[in-house]
């Protein structure tokens, strides 16, 4: 039987983790140049019209239908949400009181549309590491093969669990005891290690912008940064208190953690840019913000509240140095995807080898500082860096194919003059018009404005300080 508040819970959250990507959208767009970031906000939201028709076709098939092999991929029994409709989701009470799917049995179509909010933002987050480059087609291209080629196997073997969408169905290699059992409470590997390795192989594929990072390409709006940063924050209690699946004490272990370990990470960040530059900025916040939120993502369910504190920062200290990598090293990260997601869910992923316990959830395990040794640890690991590793290796493949096909990179004079008017026809500011009723015949250029757009600018917001 339908558990109507657990439902009524999980469609709330489905539709906060919808927001959280034009929530991105804004928060990528502010980052970049005036005269590129109706490419970046169109990058986000194309992510939300093909996913949601490649979920519907064969996506929610290949990552939760019944594995057909070493827990690698799910089969076609979902294809065209086929055998949803008035199916139920869920596991048999432990207590064998009651039949599949037990208790807090969900509509399969509730946990479906759960499931495609992150499976939607997912390559949406890629877009940050290679802004202002990119052409918009070629972009749409890599988002259908991406998350069909890397995204839907990834999310079958850590979100798929043995006998929940229906109840004999296997699941994936990661997630279920009886193969590596690793834990990820909502995301960590398969969401941001994932978006992260493949946003560095892209960086690898397309080159740096020109002119980076000789010339400052600082953010155009800020408040736009701070208004995506706080619809991160809002829709990401419903990606992982949502990630319960019901409406209980798990629910709120993961909303209040997640929340402590955001706090704790943007005290992190700032502190770490006003020990190393002088000045706590509100990009430094706003990136520390998500940096918390992202290392809390794979934790949220399975850590205690002061675990979950450490947690956020640590990931914001960490991450905040970690953006300064792409200087050494000399990948263009534009809005430092790799310092932020990568990174960020590695410290997460990892840190519950150390900070997990039984205490808050039955299904976690206890990590080293509760006595569990070493065995979690090496588990968060394997899952960590085989997502990793998988994510890089075929994003690179895919990045070249479309490279050397239809080309992946826009032209130097597209890049130079706006993307944005090259590939959409459009820009976001009028700049003539505010000239014509308030400005004068010396009013600076777009380019210009937006290099003096702010005093203060993190290391990695621009060129390194």
């Amino acid at each position: 039987m339908v558990n109507a508040g657990d439902t009524a819970w999980v469609l709330t959250s489905a539709a906060l983790v919808m927001l959280m990507t034009p929530g991105l959208a804004f928060f990528y767009g502010g980052m970049v140049r005036s005269k590129s970031v109706l490419n970046m906000l169109m990058m986000n939201f194309i992510a939300l019209g093909i996913v949601g028709v490649l979920w519907a076709l064969y996506g929610f098939s290949l990552a939760f239908g019944n594995d057909i092999g070493a827990g690698l991929l799910g089969g076609g029994e979902f294809v065209g949400l086929a055998n949803t409709v008035g199916h139920l989701a869920g596991f048999a009470a432990a207590d064998g009181s009651s039949p599949w799917p037990g208790p807090d049995a969900l509509p399969v179509l509730a946990f479906c549309m759960f499931q495609l909010m992150f499976a939607v933002i997912t390559p949406a987050l890629i877009s940050g590491a290679i802004a202002d480059r990119v052409k918009f087609w070629s972009w749409s291209l890599f988002i259908v093969l991406w998350s069909t080629i890397v995204y839907f196997p990834v999310a079958h073997w850590v979100f798929s669990f043995d006998g929940f969408v229906s109840e004999n169905a296997v699941g994936g290699w990661i997630a279920n005891a009886n193969k590596l059992g690793a834990l990820d409470f909502a995301g960590g590997t398969a969401v941001h290690i994932n978006a992260g390795a493949a946003g560095l192989a892209l960086c690898l594929v397309l080159g740096k912008r020109r002119g980076w990072p000789r010339e400052p390409m600082r953010p155009h709006n800020l408040p736009f940064v701070l208004l995506g940063a706080a619809l991160l924050w809002f829709g990401w209690f419903g990606f992982n208190a949502g990630s319960a699946l019901a409406a209980g004490d798990l629910a709120a272990v993961a909303f209040t953690n997640t929340m402590i370990a955001t706090s704790a990470a943007l005290l992190g960040w700032i502190i770490v840019e006003q020990v190393r530059d002088g000045k706590p900025t509100t990009l430094g916040a706003a990136s520390g913000a998500v940096a918390g939120l992202v290392a809390i993502t794979p934790a949220a369910g399975y850590v205690a509240p002061l675990g979950a504190i450490a947690i956020g920062l640590i990931a914001g200290a960490v991450c905040a140095l970690a953006v300064a990598l792409k200087f050494r090293f000399g990948f263009d990260d534009s809005l430092d995807v790799v310092g932020v997601h990568l990174v960020g869910g590695l410290v997460g992923t990892l840190l519950i080898g150390f900070l997990g316990t039984t205490s808050v959830n039955s299904l976690s395990a206890d990590g080293l500082f509760y006595g569990g040794g070493f065995t979690l640890l090496g588990k968060q690991a394997v899952a960590a860096f085989t997502v990793m590793l998988y994510s890089f290796v075929v994003t690179y493949i895919l990045g070249l194919i479309i490279k050397k096909t239809i080309g992946f990179r826009v032209s130097a004079e597209s890049e130079a003059e706006g993307i944005d008017e090259h590939e959409h026809a459009e820009t976001a500011y009028d700049f003539s018009t505010l000239r014509a009723i308030g400005g004068t015949a010396g009013t600076p250029r777009p380019d210009a404005a937006t290099a003096k757009a702010a005093e203060h600018v993190p290391a990695h917001a621009s060129k390194e300080s």
